[in-house]
Order: structure tokens, then C-alpha cells, then sequence
């Protein structure tokens, strides 16, 4: 079985899956099981037998949050890195990163890893043909449990990273991204920023320290895909089985993102077509019971596109920008709420009002019924499109998992959904968000006199 054979497997088998599969997902049951296994890693698994594929997600309390402050970029790059070569072990020879990558071509498969704000993850692909799979599985559990960590190789990597720094910090986006998020968040590890300079403190034996996280124990895998209970859990515990097993000792606590006491306000000049502008403050975790109200009620402010309020003052009705979007990024800890714009230099601080003036009247009025109406069917007939593939379904599956959400969350969404009221999402964001101690960003735009 080839790589090319996966392809053209699942281009022509995948639309055919998709209609069978999801033509009523708003009626039909998602159930989802859910053990732990001796070693304490946590299982939760959607099984979906139309396509001989499944997906594996790893999540562990090993992410950007547990970076040092002088080494923004650690988890990512520890992530990153494992995917970079295989140590020798127990007769099987080292691979190289080169090597590697020829490896999971051969199987048609694929296995890398990333670093989020709260978790470092790693995800397997693969067909469930039995010779196949197990090859696959066999070779994720190596990568997973015996990355080499190269020092050349991180020493190319980190070039290759500065390089894109410098590029990245030409943009007013990355400028104007940079100051909010430090704003926001203060000495807070959300706030914290992968610099060229930071990334001259990792090491690799940084990079082997902060992976010793990496533990059964600590593991919340989500699998979907053709396979039953007992593969499952075979395949979960093969590709654990090389990291180091015991009793995982409780990490450092984090602390809370603080909340803002002032606005704060920076003009930073920047030569360019558009200035960008950003306003928000922290939000909420996504334990919040709030979360509905503002999920629902963001879409009436900010995240329905041509039909949010926003959107209908800022663009249609005075043409200060083509976008203007507002969205919030619980997690573990607050993550902010964030309303941003491009708009022309000379229109920024009309457009800076108007959203402002907006913003604050929501939070004062809450939506119309007819808004909330609207917004309600559009998630309601959209909530398809959340589980309309196996990616998707994982996505889905691994953020239930991560976060501690019932096991019925996929089908008690929408009713979550329709239950919110006007008076829910008024209250709920009066709780949140306080327009008066908001950051504000503006990058590229003339600063006016009586702003500092």
C-alpha cells in the first residue's frame, strides 16, 4: 500500500463518506467512550467505520504556558523537534530526519507534533489495514518516545526560525498582534513572545528537560476513526509504550491572567497602507458557564461576518474598513476577547469609535430577539459543518477531552445553543468584558493629539 494509493483512496471515497455519514448530524448520535488505562492515560474514542482511516490526538499539560519567561518557544520548538530524528534503541537503529520522513512517506501515514498555549499534542494518521497500521503505530511510539534531539539540527532550525522572525516583524499585523497580546496578557505566559532572542536561550537539553512532561500519565488521546474499543486502546497503548512509565507527580500550578485595572492605549508608528487596529482586554477560561451565552452572542457583535453589528457600522454603513471581526479564546485561563480591524491611516480614528461606540452598546443592550434569532439558525444549521470529516471529529473530540466536557457535548450542542436567551447573553458579556479598561493597538495610523 503506497502513499499515492492513500490519496487517491480517500479523494474519490471521502465526499461519498461525508454525505452517508453526516447527511442528518443534528439527529443522529455521537456517542463517545471514555477509559482511563492502567498507566492513567485517558482515552476517549468516536467510532467511525465508513473509511478504513483513523486519527489519533495526544494532548498533554506540556505547552506554551510551561515555557520559561526567558525561553518563549520552548514547547513549540521541543514539539517541533521530534519529528527531527529517532535516538537507536533496543537493536533499531537511529533515524534521521530525512530518514524519518521517508519512513511514514513509505506508509502512506503521518505523525508530528505542535505546542498550543496549554498542550503540546501529536497526532497519527493512518489506514487501519492491519499491515499498515501496526508498522505505523509501531514507528509513531519510536518518534513519540525516543526523539534524538540533534543539536545541528536544532542549530539550522533556529537560524531558519530567526530568519522568519525578522521577516514576520516587517508586517503591522505582527507588530500590531505582539503589542496587544503583551498587553493584554502582562507578565502572564499567554503573553509571552518567541523572539530572536529567546530562541538563542533553548538548548536541547532544554528541549529533553521540558519533554520529560511527556508522560502516560499525564496523556489525553482522542481516536476516531475504523476502529473498535479493544484497537484502541492496543493502538494507545503501543504508541505510549517507549515514553517513560510512573506515578506523575503534580505540576506547578499557573496563575490566573489578571485582570486589567485601566485602559491602555499605544500608537506605534509603522509605514504602511493600513493601519491595524486592536482592542480587547482578558476573557474568560473555557470552564466559564458563560460559555454559550458568549459563543452565541459574539456572533451578533463580531463573529457573523456581513451580518454582525459590527460589520453593519463600521463597513456598510461608513465604509471605514472591508473587515472588522471580534472573538474570544478561552482556555485554561482567560483568554482575551479581541475586536480588530484594517482600515486607511486617515480613517483610523473615526473607525476606532465607531467600534468602540458599538461595542459598548452591546454590552449595555444585549442583541434584538430578531439578532439572536439569527444567529441561532445560522449555528444551528451550520453545526453540520463541526463534524462534517474525521479531522474535524478529532478536533471536536480532543477539545471535549482536554477540557473535562460531558461525553454527550456533540449531541446536546445545538440545545446548549437554542436555550440562550437575550437576557443570557446580556448578562453574561456585562460580567466579561468592561469597555472602559480595554487595550487598544493602533499600528501605522497618525496619533492624535490627545492620545498618547
Amino acid at each position: 500500500m503506497t502513499k499515492n494509493y492513500m490519496k487517491t483512496f480517500l479523494r474519490w471515497a471521502a465526499p461519498a463518506f461525508l454525505a452517508a455519514s453526516f447527511a442528518a448530524p443534528a439527529l443522529a448520535a455521537l456517542p463517545i467512550q471514555h477509559w482511563t488505562q492502567p498507566g492513567g492515560a485517558q482515552i476517549y474514542l468516536i467510532e467511525s467505520p465508513s473509511l478504513p482511516i483513523v486519527d489519533v490526538q495526544i494532548d498533554v499539560d506540556a505547552g506554551e504556558r510551561r515555557d520559561p519567561a526567558d525561553k518563549a518557544g520552548l514547547a513549540s520548538v521541543t514539539a517541533g523537534m521530534t519529528g527531527k530524528g529517532i535516538a537507536a534503541r533496543d537493536g533499531q537503529p537511529a533515524l534521521d530526519e530525512n530518514q524519518l520522513a521517508e519512513a511514514w512517506a513509505d506508509l502512506g501515514a503521518g505523525f508530528g507534533g505542535g505546542a498550543s498555549a496549554d498542550r503540546m499534542s501529536y497526532t497519527l494518521r493512518s489506514l487501519t489495514y492491519p499491515d499498515l497500521l501496526a508498522k505505523a503505530v509501531a514507528l509513531g511510539a519510536r518518534q513519540l518516545g525516543e526523539p534524538s534531539f540533534p543539536d545541528d539540527v536544532w542549530q539550522r532550525e533556529r537560524q531558519r526560525m530567526s530568519a522568519g522572525i525578522r521577516e514576520a516583524n516587517t508586517r503591522p499585523a505582527t507588530v500590531a498582534g505582539r503589542a496587544f497580546q503583551k498587553a493584554v496578557y502582562g507578565s502572564h505566559p499567554y503573553g509571552y513572545d518567541t523572539t530572536e532572542e529567546s530562541l538563542t536561550h533553548i538548548s536541547t537539553q532544554d528541549m529533553r528537560e521540558l519533554y520529560r512532561l511527556v508522560q502516560p500519565c499525564r496523556a489525553k488521546v482522542s481516536v476516531v476513526g475504523a476502529v473498535n474499543r479493544a484497537q484502541a486502546d492496543q493502538i494507545v497503548t503501543t504508541l505510549l509504550s517507549r515514553l517513560p512509565a510512573g506515578t506523575c507527580s503534580p505540576l506547578p500550578a499557573v496563575p490566573e491572567v489578571p485582570a486589567l485595572t485601566a485602559a491602555a492605549e499605544r500608537d506605534i508608528p509603522f509605514a504602511a497602507a493600513q493601519a491595524q487596529v486592536l482592542i480587547g482586554q482578558p476573557g474568560y477560561k473555557r470552564a466559564d458557564p458563560d460559555y454559550f451565552p458568549l459563543l452565541v452572542g459574539n456572533y451578533t457583535l463580531g463573529g457573523g461576518g456581513f451580518v454582525s453589528r459590527l460589520t453593519t457600522e463600521v463597513r456598510e454603513k461608513r465604509g471605514l474598513s472591508y473587515s472588522v471581526y471580534s472573538y474570544f479564546n478561552p482556555g485554561l485561563h482567560a483568554g482575551a476577547f479581541t475586536l480588530g480591524l484594517q482600515t486607511r491611516p486617515d480613517q483610523a480614528a473615526q473607525a476606532l469609535q465607531v467600534s468602540r461606540d458599538v461595542l459598548k452598546r452591546f454590552v449595555a443592550e444585549g442583541p434584538t430577539e430578531p439578532e439572536l434569532k439569527a444567529a441561532k439558525d445560522f449555528m444551528i444549521g451550520g453545526f453540520a459543518l463541526r463534524i462534517d470529516s474525521n479531522s474535524k471529529l478529532l478536533d471536536n473530540l480532543a477539545n471535549i477531552a482536554w477540557h473535562d466536557l460531558p461525553l454527550d457535548y456533540l449531541d446536546t450542542w445545538t440545545r446548549q445553543v437554542e436555550k440562550v436567551t437575550a437576557a443570557d447573553i446580556k448578562a453574561a458579556f456585562a460580567r466579561k468584558l468592561q469597555p472602559d479598561r480595554m487595550v487598544t493597538v493602533v499600528v501605522g495610523a497618525p496619533v492624535a493629539p490627545n492620545r498618547q
